[in-house]
């Protein structure tokens, strides 16, 4: 297996590359173009550690690395920084050098290597939400144009739906105005016509994996909630427990600490950002759900909930909830296991604790 470590710095069409030995020594440095780079990879040797930060087309790199028998390392762009021996001197090969030094430290978190069919599916999740922006956008662009003419719509899309179906009534709306609303309207239909499409094929894609299916027997997992999750996140097995990978999703506390005196904060919101947001608006639900159902029907996760809902905000309720979550996503994707509602209660922590509370 060969030592060599080489850093790459991305781009769309001039690549820089920076190798060293096994030493940490840089070797060489060179600038390649894409076709020249695309010609490159085959000739290095099997086993040299290809370094990259997480950016577009990090993932088709990492892909063409394993055919070629490198071995890919994907970084993300924050843990690659302080190693640029000049914060104040940018290039592109200072960024392949820091790449490459940043490769070889032993306690490095690296990004997992997508496949393409995780890749083709979130492809559909970042498509639905342009569409769920632009939806927005031109909502709120047809009420600010109606306000202009002293017309005020409830915020809401079934009010602005009848609004505009009624267009005719309103005769003090000028007639070439009206041409343009109804443009608008037809182009608002268009776009929630696709965003439902996108969704359809989502929900689709989850009634056909297993693991979506056993994620989805959880409280306040949906189909593109679990959908997400195995896209983003495949087996889970790269994450060693679950509280790596729910911090990781940035749904843990940021930390002032020293002198033993622990300072935390609010929560990191690093990570993915989309797959925090679908746990976070999950955790409303199972909040919903826990408060309604009668506690002789509810579960030990619901009973948990109540007893946070009572003694905490509102925010750090959702975030604990959605913390939990995180865990138990990475329980049943990293092990293939069933959710299990009790599952808690052969915690030996938990059977302790019971103990101490009969006695």
């Amino acid at each position: 297996m060969s030592t060599i470590t080489l850093g790459v710095d991305l781009a769309k069409s001039v690549f820089s590359a920076c190798e060293m030995d096994g030493a940490g020594h840089v070797r060489r440095r060179q600038d390649l173009r894409r076709d020249a780079f695309i010609a490159w990879l085959p000739q290095l040797p099997a086993g040299t550690v290809v370094a990259m930060e997480a950016c577009s087309g990090a993932h088709h790199w990492a892909r063409r690395c394993q055919a070629y028998g490198l071995q890919p390392k994907i970084m993300a762009a924050q843990f690659v920084k302080p190693f640029r021996k000049s914060s104040r001197s940018k290039n592109d090969r200072a960024d392949a050098e820091a790449i490459a030094t940043a490769a070889r430290q032993g306690n490095m978190r690296f990004v997992p290597v997508k496949d393409i069919d995780q890749q083709v599916r979130l492809s559909w999740h970042r498509v639905r939400e342009g569409y769920k922006a632009e939806s927005l956008a031109i909502g709120n662009r047809i009420r600010g144009l109606l306000a202009e003419f002293g017309v005020i719509v409830a915020q809401s899309d079934r009010a602005l739906r009848r609004r505009l179906a009624d267009l005719d009534a309103q005769l003090a709306l000028p007639a070439e105005f009206k041409e343009l609303l109804r443009d608008l309207a037809d182009h608002w239909t268009q776009v929630r016509l696709h965003f439902d499409a996108c969704d359809a094929r989502i929900e689709a894609h989850a009634r056909q994996d297993a693991r979506c299916v056993q994620l989805r027997a959880m409280v306040g997992i949906g189909p593109i909630t679990a959908d997400a999750a195995v896209a983003t996140v495949g087996n889970a097995r790269e994450f060693k427990q679950g509280r790596q990978m729910s911090a990781w999703l940035g749904l843990v506390p940021t930390q002032h600490s020293s002198g033993g005196h622990a300072q935390l904060g609010g929560i990191s919101c690093r990570g993915d950002a989309y797959l925090r947001t679908l746990l976070i608006q999950g955790a409303r639900s199972s909040l919903q759900r826990a408060k309604a159902v009668a506690t002789e029907k509810a579960t030990p996760e619901q009973l948990w909930i109540r007893s946070l809902d009572g003694r905490l905000p509102f925010g750090k309720v959702i975030v604990a909830i959605a913390n939990k979550h995180a865990r138990q996503i990475w329980a049943v994707l990293a092990h293939d296991v069933d959710y299990d509602p009790h599952a808690c209660l052969n915690h030996p922590m938990h059977r302790q604790s019971h103990a101490m509370h009969v006695a």
